[in-house]
């Protein structure tokens, strides 16, 4: 018997169970807020059929207004879940179980019928192009964990829209909760709310139930009074349903399922079933000194700097950066056939540590207010502190670390959390494009790969066709990060920054993104690399970065205007000799920032070859082998 059947009546058998045989299976549902008539059918069926499973002990119908967001703050403070940090309006501070910090990808599974489905069928070990767990393993994990999994806690129902509600590139989702922290966080980013409900009306949603684990009474005490069951952690997708099942975190990307696993995971299926793209990508809007303005997106790895590209301010008299969004794209060709985007997030989700008002001065501008602060060390002022905040403390405060215990920096461990995070509000960033809620999107007319690479990569170079561009994407590699649960610095491989976020087979997906050539009257996007992170032998970088990363937008823009000013190199084409306005900087090696060495780049062919065939394997298109073998070519000609 299918999946969905023997689960819908191990459900049913469930939900009826001590009912006599002529009865009706009841439910009395304290409903706190909210009325469960005034829900669409399919919102109420699956409110209903959770609430049966989870056992709550009331439910609450999210409306997503300042009067009921200042309630669950408060509520939560009272409960010692998160701190007001007095230094700032609004603001709070949420200090995290420290074994529920990151993403955990290793439990992180897509459910489908056949394993080819989710991944590629690796030759040697298990896929690194994400996990699939089969329907029969996954009822099994399911309902060790669901059932009775809210007793003594509020069940929340939030209904929210990826996108702006008025789009006809957003879609919606409800998601149940047992954890206002999610409520709070999902409030900053999505539209959530009453008005998604009404423009949902009896419209298609993807289904999100998320439990933190812990019922009431507790059988252990809480660390930090943050509930998670770290030990039963499960995020599970189903893309045949439109579901997502999250168990066990509170945090993150784990908990707040509107972000990677609605807006990535989910949508990347959605978009290869309906013709469009779902990507992991900041959108920018860059205006030269003449007024003339293209859209750029660009894909990097978690914490490789998208959200202080998307915020950049530009070195370049007269150049002006606009931010549509910091971390995802969904893409699609309208009908004149030009590329248009929309961010279908509210909110910043964004890394901590590393940002400053030299970093990134929006983001310093965006964050002190109506945002919640997870992992990050408190000021004993009320305020904020993280590594590389580049902020001198005066002699009598006192700092206390995301572990809630004072820190001095002679103690030899971070303050912060490397993946610490601040959640605000996207309409606070002062130069958040005019167009960013756009219901038809903005037009694409460049796209970016690039990660955290310390030896052997240019600082730019563009793809000479469309499949070139589409094997650059395949090809990424990047130091890993602390976004997930990774250590050290080695180099991974991450296939347009979505390594982690795929919702389906990944040679698929490169098939998917090699199609976009053969749409009729398209206009494509040029497709760039940038590495803003080579260092010389001395461990020193050799580009300055952040706002003279405007410098490298400027001879972009030039070629997407199709001026001559690039030359050939065995990667792509690079700025001819001068195009690159590098006027007021001082002692930029340009000869070893764009050196291409050929025993560097024969060890990166075998590597990306020996990854293609053991983690592609047959689903591997043979565009994208040609590409491999035409660099190959390439290189040995140096």
């Amino acid at each position: 018997m299918p999946f969905v059947e023997t689960f819908q009546m191990w459900w049913y058998k469930y939900c009826t169970c001590n009912v006599e045989e002529d009865e009706e299976p009841l439910l009395a549902l304290n409903m706190v807020q909210g009325d469960l008539n005034n829900l669409s059918p399919g919102v109420r069926n699956f409110v209903e059929e959770s609430a049966k499973l989870c056992q709550p002990a009331s439910i609450h119908i999210c409306d997503g207004s300042e009067e009921e967001n200042g309630q669950i703050l408060a509520m939560m403070e009272e409960q010692g879940m998160i701190k007001r940090l007095r230094k700032y309006h609004n603001c709070w501070l949420a200090r995290t179980d420290p074994k529920d910090v990151a993403r955990v990808e290793r439990q992180t599974v897509i459910v489908t019928p056949e394993q080819r489905d989710t991944v590629p069928i690796a030759k040697n070990g298990e896929s690194q192009l994400g996990r699939w767990l089969s329907e029969k393993e996954f009822e099994k994990a399911f309902t060790a964990r669901f059932p009775e999994c809210m007793k003594g806690r509020t069940m929340y129902l939030i209904p929210f829209s990826m996108g702006p509600v008025e789009s006809p590139l957003s879609k919606f989702g409800v998601q149940l909760t047992d954890s206002p922290y999610v409520v709070a966080s999902m409030r900053i980013m999505t539209r959530m709310g009453a008005a998604v409900l009404e423009a949902l009306g009896s419209g298609q949603f993807v289904k999100c139930l998320h439990s933190v684990g812990c019922p009431l009474p507790l059988k252990k005490p809480l660390v930090n009074n943050w509930a998670c069951n770290p030990d039963l952690i499960l995020v599970a997708h189903i893309p045949q349903r439109m579901e997502i099942t999250s168990y066990g975190s509170g945090y993150g990307g784990n908990s707040l399922l509107g972000k990677k696993c609605f807006a990535l995971r989910i949508a990347s299926r959605m978009g290869r079933d309906e013709g469009w793209l779902a990507e992991h990508m900041l959108i920018m809007g860059v205006t030269n000194p003449k007024g003339q303005k293209k859209y750029i997106a660009a894909a990097f790895p978690s914490a490789c700097g998208k959200t202080n590209m998307a915020m950049m301010k530009p070195t370049l008299p007269g150049w002006k950066v606009e931010c549509v969004g910091d971390d995802i794209a969904w893409m699609k060709f309208d009908e004149q056939g030009i590329l248009r985007a929309i961010n279908p997030e509210n909110g910043f989700f964004g890394v901590a540590p590393g940002t400053s008002v030299k970093t990134n001065p929006n983001a310093m501008k965006t964050i002190h207010e109506n945002t919640i602060f997870t992992n990050v060390a408190e000021t004993s002022d009320g305020g904020v502190y993280w590594e590389g905040i580049d902020e001198t403390l005066p002699p009598h405060i006192t700092v206390t670390s995301w572990r809630n215990k004072r820190w001095t920096p002679e103690d030899g461990e971070p303050c912060s959390h490397p993946n610490s995070r601040f959640c605000s509000p996207a309409s606070q960033c002062p130069i958040m494009d005019p167009d960013w809620e756009s219901p038809d999107g903005v037009p694409i007319e460049a796209i970016i790969f690039g990660g955290r690479r310390p030896r052997g990569v240019p600082l730019v170079y563009e793809a000479f066709n469309w499949q070139h561009g589409v094997f650059i994407g395949a090809a990424m590699r990047s130091e890993a990060t602390a976004a997930a649960e990774h250590k050290g610095k080695v180099i991974m491989h991450d296939p347009f920054a979505m390594r982690p976020f795929f919702g389906y087979n990944f040679g698929k997906y490169l098939s998917h993104w090699l199609s976009m050539e053969h749409r009729p009257q398209c206009r494509l996007p040029k497709i760039f690399h940038v590495n803003w992170f080579r260092k010389d032998k001395q461990n020193n970088y050799l580009w300055p970065g952040f706002g003279e990363n405007s410098r490298v937008l400027e001879w972009m823009f030039r070629r997407i205007e199709g001026e001559d000013c690039a030359k050939l190199s065995p990667l792509g084409l690079i700025p001819a000799d001068g195009a690159l306005n590098l006027e007021g900087l001082n002692n930029v090696n340009m000869e070893e920032l764009f050196s291409v060495e050929r025993e560097f780049w024969e060890e990166e062919i075998r590597e990306i070859r020996r990854y293609f065939d053991e983690q592609v394997n047959d689903d591997l298109p043979s565009d994208v082998a040609n590409q491999l073998e035409q660099l190959e070519q390439r290189i040995s000609d140096l």
